[in-house]
This record gives structure tokens, C-alpha cells and sequence, in this order.
């Protein structure tokens, strides 16, 4: 081994070891700040360890805040959209990829452009049209919304992913009779779950972390989600460190749990769909 080659090797590793802890400090931070007292929060020396365990923040998650509330509306409007998206996705990438149509390339590039303008553009059209429908204020327009800004990415996703099937199995199921629908839903569909993961994993994370839609369109406290309730700690006069810390924690805990359940779907869609046939 030469040594232009062990020093690559050592540059690589230092780099990601320095980019590991620039990722997992402010985690360990996190975690260490939300079993913390006040006192030991507030000082001026930082503690990493807490001498004493306090689980008083967590216990305000459910009772004081209610955060209960606010993770089950989190909940239904992420698993909301997320079913929108995948349903939509899978019939828009499996007839891209499948069928033959004048303004396909003109369709897909317009989804293309709609990732290009900031979300922030999209916050008083997306009130005007809740409001004259009367939806600000209700779970169901949080979950269009969601659905809106995240269906354009899951249909590119699932396009590169239905390119990657053989289209000689969609013609050998034709020439035995059977139909595009059935084709779909008995042969192609049970081949892209890894994408459709993929999808689904991408618009829960999207939906789950989203805060500016829906500080903006949801005032009713009973409707708000976690982003909002965490973010209402800090307030003009104080910041509620401990708690912020420990609503953060938990608020960590279902998407890590989804993606150890499901890590093995969601890089094989992911990687699976940047393959081309």
C-alpha cells in the first residue's frame, strides 16, 4: 500500500469522524439537557452528565403542555399525506414509465420546476385557497398541503424506481390477457415496496419535522402539531430549555423507530431507484 493511499485513507476517516460528531453533539446535548434540572441547565459551567436524573420535563410533556394531543395530530396529517403521496406517485410513475403520451416529458419537467421556487412562496396561496374552502383551521387542509408540496419528489422517486422494471413483464402478463390495471397491481406493485418505502419514509420525515405551514394555517391549540408545540417553549421573556430538549427527544423517538423498521426498504428504494436498466 502506497502512501499517497494510507493518507487518503486517514483523511477520510478524520473527515468523517469530524462530520459524525458535528451530527451526534448536538444530539447528545439534546438528550443530556432534557434529564437536567433547571439549576444544572442554567449553569455557567456546562454539564454533559447530570449529577441528578430528572424526568420532570417529560412528565410535562404529557400533562402540562399536552403534547399527547399535539403528537396524535402530528400523527394522522403525516400518515395522511403520506398515503396520498404513495397512491398518487405509484399510478403517476407507473404510467409515465409504461405508456406513451403526447406532454410527458413537459409534465415531468414541470414537476421538476416546482421544487426550484422556496416554500415560503407557497404559504399565502395555499391560506387562500384553505380559507375560501374553509380548511385553515382543520387537519384535512394541513394534510393537502403536506401532500401538495411533497407529491411532485415522490413521483420522480417512483419514476426512477418503475424504470428499473423490465417492461418484458408487463408484456408477457399482456400477452396471457391480462390488463394494464392488473398488471400493475399483481406484478409491478409488489416489486417497487422498497420504493414506495422510500416514498413513504421521505413525506412522514417531511411532514413530521414541517412547522411554517402549519403555524401558519392551524391556530386552534387542540389542532396545533409537536413542531408548533415545541417551538412555543421559547417564549419572548424565557426559553424552557429543559423542556425543549425533552419535547425534542421525544419527539425523535417515532422517526427513529420507523426508520430502524424499515432502513432495509428505504435505501434499497433509494438506491435501487438511481439505477438505471
Amino acid at each position: 500500500m502506497t502512501k499517497k493511499k494510507v493518507a487518503g485513507g486517514i483523511l477520510r476517516y478524520v473527515f468523517l469522524i469530524t462530520l459524525s460528531l458535528f451530527i451526534l453533539v448536538p444530539v447528545l446535548w439534546m438528550v443530556s439537557t432534557a434529564f437536567k434540572t433547571e439549576a444544572e441547565t442554567y449553569s455557567p459551567n456546562p454539564i454533559w452528565i447530570p449529577s441528578t436524573i430528572s424526568l420532570e420535563s417529560f412528565k410535562k410533556f404529557f400533562g402540562l403542555y399536552n403534547f399527547g394531543t399535539m403528537t396524535w395530530n402530528s400523527l394522522i396529517t403525516c400518515i395522511g399525506s403520506g398515503l396520498i403521496c404513495t397512491a398518487f406517485s405509484c399510478l403517476a410513475g407507473y404510467g409515465v414509465t409504461r405508456f406513451k403520451f403526447r406532454g410527458k416529458k413537459t409534465f415531468m419537467g414541470f414537476l421538476l420546476v416546482t421544487q426550484m421556487f422556496p416554500s415560503v412562496m407557497l404559504v399565502v396561496p395555499f391560506y387562500s385557497v384553505l380559507t375560501k374552502y374553509h380548511l385553515t383551521n382543520s387537519l384535512l387542509g394541513l394534510i393537502i398541503v403536506y401532500a401538495a408540496t411533497n407529491i411532485a419528489f415522490s413521483t420522480w422517486m417512483m419514476t426512477s424506481y418503475f424504470k428499473t422494471i423490465p417492461v418484458e413483464l408487463d408484456e408477457a402478463a399482456r400477452v396471457d390477457g391480462a390488463s394494464s390495471f392488473t398488471i400493475f397491481r399483481k406484478i409491478i406493485l409488489p416489486l417497487v415496496i422498497p420504493g414506495i418505502a422510500a416514498v413513504a419514509i421521505f413525506v412522514l420525515i417531511n411532514g413530521w419535522n414541517e412547522y411554517m405551514y402549519s403555524s401558519v394555517l392551524i391556530s386552534k391549540d387542540s389542532l396545533k402539531t409537536l413542531t408548533v408545540g415545541i417551538v412555543s417553549l421559547n417564549t419572548q421573556n424565557q426559553v424552557h430549555w429543559n423542556d425543549m430538549m425533552a419535547a425534542s427527544t421525544m419527539s425523535c423517538i417515532p422517526l427513529i423507530i420507523l426508520f430502524m423498521c424499515f432502513q432495509k426498504y428505504f435505501i434499497a428504494g433509494m438506491t435501487s431507484g438511481a439505477v438505471k436498466s
